[in-house]
C-alpha cells in the first residue's frame, strides 16, 4: 500500500522490538523496513514477536549508517521524544503522516526511529529534514519503539491523500538527501576557501545547512545554487591570483 514509505530503526538493541515493529507496520500496510546496525538480527525473538509479519523481517534492508539508509529519500522525518535545539520543522503525528503520504507520490521518504535508551543523536537528526514528536501524559510519556511505530503507522494508514499537494511535489522534483548533502559539501568547500569558516563561523555553516534543509529547494533550484557557488569560486580564484601577481 505504501511502497515508497520506509521505516528506519537505528541501532535497535532488543530483537523483540524488531519483530513488534514489523507487526505494527504490516497491520497498517507498510512493508519497507530498514535496520541500521541492529544489535541482534536475525533473531528468533524477532521472528516470534513479528507474529506472522516475519516476511517484513526477511526482506528488511540492513545498513551500516543512517546516511546510507536515507540517502535517496527527499523527505526524512526523525521521531524524537523531545524537541532538540535544531531548526527543524516539528510535526505532530498527523502532520507527519500527511507529509509522508503526499511526498511519497513523487519519491521515496523515510520515518526514522532511534535507540531504545537514547533515541536519535543530534548528528543523526542532522540527516533529517523534519522531526515528529508524540505527545502524551507529561508525567509519564515513555513509549517503546514499537508503540511509537504503531501510532505513526496508524496515522499514515488513515491520512487523507492531498492530491493537489502531491501534484505540486511531483512537479517540483525535490532532490534526494544525497543531492542536498552534495550541495552542502560544495558550499562548505567554497566557504572554507574564502576564509569565511573559522571558529565562530562553523556555527554559521550549520545554520546555513539547516536553512537549506528547511527551504527544500527543488532540483532545478539546487542546480542554480551550485552554479552560483561554482561561479563565485572561480571569481575568488581569479581575485586571489591577481592579488598574488600584484605582490610580485
Amino acid at each position: 500500500m505504501f511502497p515508497r514509505i520506509r521505516i528506519v530503526l537505528v541501532e535497535t538493541y532488543h530483537p523483540g522490538n524488531l519483530g513488534s515493529t514489523a507487526r505494527a507496520m504490516k497491520t497498517m500496510g507498510l512493508t519497507q523496513l530498514y535496520l541500521v546496525n541492529p544489535a541482534s538480527f536475525p533473531h528468533p525473538e524477532a521472528t516470534q514477536l513479528a507474529a506472522g509479519a516475519d516476511d517484513l523481517l526477511n526482506q528488511a534492508i540492513v545498513c551500516d549508517s543512517l546516511q546510507q539508509a536515507v540517502k535517496d529519500c527527499s523527505l526524512v522525518i526523525g521521531a524524537s521524544a523531545r524537541l532538540r535545539h535544531l531548526a527543524l520543522t516539528n510535526f505532530n503525528p498527523r502532520q507527519a503522516a500527511e507529509a509522508l503520504q503526499a511526498e511519497s507520490q513523487a519519491g521515496d521518504v523515510a520515518l526514522v526511529f532511534g535507540r531504545e535508551r537514547s533515541g536519535l543523536h543530534n548528528d543523526e537528526l542532522a540527516f533529517c529534514t523534519h522531526q515528529v514528536s508524540i505527545d502524551g501524559n507529561p508525567d509519564y510519556s515513555i513509549l517503546n519503539i514499537a508503540q511509537a511505530v504503531q501510532i505513526l503507522c496508524y496515522e499514515i494508514f488513515n491520512a487523507k491523500p492531498v492530491d493537489s499537494c502531491s501534484k505540486v511535489l511531483a512537479a517540483e522534483q525535490l532532490p534526494s538527501l544525497e543531492a542536498i548533502q552534495g550541495f552542502e559539501d560544495h558550499l562548505e568547500k567554497a566557504l572554507a576557501a574564502s576564509g569565511f569558516l573559522n571558529g565562530a563561523s562553523d556555527r554559521a555553516l550549520k545554520e546555513l545547512q539547516t536553512f537549506f534543509r528547511r527551504a527544500r529547494p527543488n532540483q532545478h533550484e539546487l542546480g542554480i545554487l551550485r552554479s552560483l557557488i561554482s561561479r563565485l569560486e572561480k571569481q575568488g580564484a581569479f581575485y586571489y591570483q591577481q592579488q598574488k601577481d600584484n605582490h610580485k
